[in-house]
């Protein structure tokens, strides 16, 4: 498909795709807001009906940090009852989720649960805290006051410019691991903490996590974004983790998540960077150009270090982050190439990944794009699929909170 194929106006200014967009994130919204509340603390998971998962033990803290981000932007856009799970998440985040007595947030709570303080988490907490700070939550700068010092003292590396991966509940590391995908959610989250508070500590935290993970690695591997590193942060090849998180590989996804990311990076700095753009064509152009089945549609979950599908399977999120990133991109690039995918990767993804029946989203099809579950069970979390529908609302400034802040000011 070529530039020339994205006809008329940019979907993002017709009425009715707006509408539809719209409609999509009230349909997301509906199917959590309703049933995700655990009045024991925390929030439920979804099976694939949407039904809330009352019996497991375990509250995890992703799911929390990611409800409290969505339901803060639903609260700023003027949705009734959205500021009921925010105030829930907020109080589950400061009573429930964090140890008073060690410090830091588990990844899971209850019995049985991974007690491990891990650098993805703790990134879903300052994104978690900024958003509901913009929101205007009174709690929100002691959550942002308390995360940003135990980010700073426990897993910031001043050396690398980049934060560790993993420690037990102790604080002693459980691996040498050190991993693109916990410093690119904190790039995100740093960028929105920036946006909330004006404080340009974090937004220098961005740009050098982003310097060193895409600049100067991903640009020596001809924009494919590397996962896996040493304590050094010299590249891994070998390495191999657990497949729903650390795969081996390279994860197409993410490169399209970064592509955005610094779309963002770059409209904050101002440019100041330099080289924010290029990167973010580049990474984009990639990513669709490996990652994307050219014959049956959709992004392969992983790729071999030759560019070659290795887990095959296709999951919702990459779909959601083209989106979001073809979007953003189009805004500031003005370049119809990014209209092109946006709407090829709508197109496909309405087709074969909303959930008519029970909405939402299915999480993954099998390689014959057949719903089957392998990585996820039960409905996957708003986070992706909520702001692939309403990042392309906004004029591309910066992350969605700030964008809907600014827009209903």
């Amino acid at each position: 498909m070529e530039a020339t194929e994205a006809a008329g106006r940019p979907w993002v200014e017709r009425p009715a795709h707006r509408a539809w967009l719209a409609r999509q994130a009230e349909i997301l919204l509906d199917q959590f807001q309703y049933s995700v509340i655990d009045p024991a603390g925390g929030f439920f998971d979804l099976d694939d009906s949407g039904a809330p998962l009352r019996e497991s033990p375990v509250r995890r803290l992703i799911t929390t940090t990611r409800l409290v981000h969505s339901f803060a932007v639903a609260q700023m856009l003027g949705r009734p009852g959205a500021a009921t799970v925010v105030d829930h998440g907020v109080a589950a985040l400061w009573d429930f989720h964090r140890d008073t007595a060690s410090g830091g947030y588990p990844w899971e709570t209850g019995e049985g649960a991974d007690a491990s303080r891990q650098a993805y988490g703790h990134a879903f907490v300052l994104l978690a805290a900024s958003s509901a700070r913009m929101a205007g939550h009174p709690d929100a700068d002691r959550l942002l006051a308390d995360v940003t010092d135990v980010l700073l003292k426990r897993f910031w590396e001043p050396a690398h410019g980049a934060v560790a991966e993993e420690f037990d509940a102790a604080w002693q590391p459980l691996s040498g691991y050190r991993g693109q995908n916990a410093n690119m959610h904190l790039t995100e989250s740093l960028m929105a903490a920036f946006e909330a508070t004006g404080d340009a500590r974090y937004l220098e935290m961005a740009e050098s996590i982003a310097t060193l993970l895409i600049n100067r690695v991903a640009r020596a591997h001809g924009w494919h974004v590397i996962e896996h590193f040493d304590t050094q942060w010299r590249p891994d090849a070998v390495y191999r983790g657990s497949d729903m998180f650390r795969p081996f590989g390279t994860t197409p996804g993410h490169a399209l998540e970064w592509s955005r990311l610094l779309a963002q990076l770059d409209a904050l700095g101002g440019g100041r960077l330099g080289w924010t753009m290029e990167a973010a064509r580049g990474l984009f152009t990639q990513a669709v150009t490996d990652g994307w089945d050219h014959a049956a549609g959709g992004f392969y979950y992983t790729l071999d270090y030759g560019n070659a599908p290795l887990i095959r399977d296709r999951l919702w999120w990459p779909c959601c982050e083209a989106i979001a990133a073809a979007a953003f991109l189009r805004d500031r690039t003005e370049d119809d190439v990014f209209e092109v995918w946006y709407r090829r990767v709508w197109d496909w993804s309405a087709h074969h990944l909303l959930d008519r029946r029970h909405g939402g989203w299915f999480s993954e099809l099998d390689d014959g794009l057949v719903a089957r579950p392998r990585f996820f069970s039960g409905k996957p979390d708003i986070y992706h699929a909520l702001q692939a529908c309403l990042i392309p609302l906004y004029p591309a400034g910066g992350s969605l909170g700030a964008m809907v802040r600014e827009a209903v000011q």
